[in-house]
């Protein structure tokens, strides 16, 4: 397990500040739980004038008020259950929609070098199960702690008012309690951190099961999934079973302590004479109070584990929440760039890699030009295509748009003029309209939104769907077909309008006609924008202005269709083949 970033104190200090912010219904809380806790005190007080004034002396006076006094008493402590129960949920619930509010809003700002290497199972239980630990903490634990630590005092003032001598035997085993607690702790909080990255698996195994049924199914991955997850939710168990294993012997070893302290104090109490002996209702009273102390520290014991708990995750989210954002980029911003692009000694290595994946990248792009970027898979185009958003920065050289280094501009302001059509087409649950119109485009008028459809070779099918433009496409877009989810994300990215257009194998999964069309509604899109595509097929960009041939992170040689046939070099192999592969059989 890794050292943990924050200690124990700072993390529960920095919960602690959350609550505050809603401090008068904290307050109205903590308040309840001081009447709650004085009530449990005031009833064993009750016990010697009870036993003295009721059933000795028989005072009729105290006799006739007693009842209404218990009434009052009983009608006080509901009202203080409420209250506390209430407010501090209250404040919890609030806390907890304030700390999934900056999860989530952290992981908009992340790099995506940081999703890279965070599982989604692990990142999503952050946002669920680690904040309903923290919630545990805040709320449950805290009135635990405060209510029953009240009370713990309340009884032992009590105690010790009624008899010094007796109090102090009853408390001799404190110290020890309290390095039992100190003990268990540790390893609580240690199997906490363990237990949430193990549902963090849990979450992962399962959301890759649930994602990929289908190939599952069709290459009979059952045995190994059902191994896989059997794996990672038995480790669950063990964990969760040793956390219990300590939990559950520290209770009954505190309540053996406290018997042996109440024995004690019986066998005093008994034995005493003269000075030292307490009235009838003094030592129901004292001997009350003693029993009512096991609950508080029976609860106390047990709550331990919930704040462990509440700490281990909330030192996650915390250190998550103190990662380092995206960067907010320079100052300059224009409404519109002209699209000129300029790769200059360009290198890159992923974040914790050792080789570089780019290296000595010089290139010149006009605006307005279409270049295509070919090569084997792995040979670096679409790393190279996302570093001019900076989805990721150059570890060396720079890109520089219209003479302008790309860290120069405004993050926003940069990417606003890029789009964007991936490989791995991204479509949210939500209707068709929304998924073309998406994010900053969404109050673009529904009839741009139809002509990007048409555009984009999409309208015809949308027309088919139940609710046509309202239709939900599913997680996904699974209720569509894959040449339908690439030609809604080419309708979002001729939508934007944007000067720079990225088509990263953007009609791979089309049909030849489909593509066809596609193609020719491309053309005229592309004279007003500079357009960067990686395509497989070699006959998709026999037409672009540049064409630039990439092997391992490094450019091989550049050219037009006709002069790189010409040169008869990696080009010419690469067509060749494919010209191959493609003659029937």
């Amino acid at each position: 397990m890794t050292e943990e970033k924050f200690t124990p104190s700072e993390i529960y200090k920095r919960l602690l500040g959350y609550t505050f912010e809603h401090w008068k219904v904290f307050l109205l809380g903590i308040l309840g739980m001081v009447a709650f806790a004085a009530s449990d005190t005031t009833l064993a007080w009750l016990i010697k004038p009870l036993m003295d004034e009721g059933f000795v002396n028989r005072d009729p006076v105290f006799i006739r008020w007693m009842p209404i006094a218990l009434l009052g008493i009983f009608l006080g402590r509901g009202v203080a259950s409420y209250t506390m129960n209430y407010s501090l949920q209250w404040v919890g619930r609030s806390v907890i929609k304030r700390l999934r509010g900056e999860v989530f809003e952290k992981y908009l700002e992340l790099p995506t070098a940081y999703f890279d290497h965070s599982t989604s199972g692990t990142l999503i239980a952050k946002l669920t199960y680690h904040v309903e630990q923290v919630a545990g903490s805040v709320t449950d634990a805290f009135i635990t702690v405060v209510k029953d630590g009240l009370t713990v005092l309340g009884l032992l003032v009590l105690m010790f008012y009624l008899s010094p001598r007796l109090a102090f035997f009853a408390v001799i085993g404190g110290p020890i309690i309290a390095a039992i607690l100190l003990v268990v702790s540790k390893r609580f909080r240690s199997y906490s951190s363990r237990i949430q990255g193990s549902v963090g698996d849990v979450t992962h195994v399962a959301e890759e099961t649930i994602n990929g049924h289908r190939v599952i199914k069709v290459f009979g991955g059952q045995d190994y999934e059902r191994l896989h997850f059997d794996k990672v939710n038995e480790l669950n168990r063990v964990l969760h079973n040793r956390m219990a294993r300590v939990s559950n012997l520290a209770t009954p070893v505190i309540q053996i302590i406290a018997a042996v302290a109440i024995a004690t104090v019986i066998y005093l109490a008994t034995s005493a004479t003269g000075e030292d002996a307490l009235s009838p209702g003094s030592f129901i009273s004292f001997f009350g109070a003693m029993i009512a102390l096991m609950g508080p520290l029976r609860r106390l014991s047990i709550v331990n584990a919930k704040i462990q708990n509440g700490i281990a995750a909330a030192n996650s989210i915390f250190e998550m929440l103190e990662e380092s954002p995206e960067p907010v980029g320079g100052e300059h911003r224009v409404d519109r760039v002209e699209g000129r692009l300029h790769f200059e000694n360009l290198s890159f290595r992923y974040p914790q890699g050792d080789k570089l994946v780019l290296q000595d990248i010089n290139l010149d792009i006009q605006a307005g030009q279409m270049i295509a970027f070919v090569g084997r898979s792995g040979s670096g185009k679409s790393t190279l295509l996302g570093l001019i958003p900076r989805f990721y920065d150059a570890t060396g050289g720079r890109i520089l748009i219209d003479g302008h280094d790309i860290h120069e501009y405004a993050l926003d302001n940069l990417r606003s003029h890029i789009a964007l059509v991936d490989q791995n087409v991204v479509l949210f649950n939500d209707t068709v309209a929304r998924n073309i119109g998406y994010g900053g485009l969404q109050n673009i008028p529904r009839e741009a939104v139809i002509e990007a459809a048409k555009a984009a070779n999409a309208w015809d099918f949308i027309q088919q769907l139940p609710q046509g433009l309202d239709t939900r496409v599913g997680q996904h877009g699974v209720l569509l077909s894959g040449g339908q989810r690439q030609r809604l994300a080419i309708a979002r990215a001729l939508l934007k309008n944007a000067p720079i257009l990225i088509l990263d194998e953007a009609t791979s999964a089309l049909d030849t006609e489909s593509e066809r069309k596609i193609q020719d509604a491309l053309e005229n899109l592309m004279r007003d924008r500079t357009t960067l595509v990686i395509a497989h097929r070699l006959s998709t960009v026999q037409n672009a202005d540049l064409i630039v041939v990439m092997d391992d992170g490094r450019i091989l040689e550049t050219g037009t269709h006709e002069e790189l046939l010409a040169r008869d070099g990696p080009y010419s192999a690469l067509y060749r083949v494919q010209l191959e592969a493609s003659k029937p059989h």
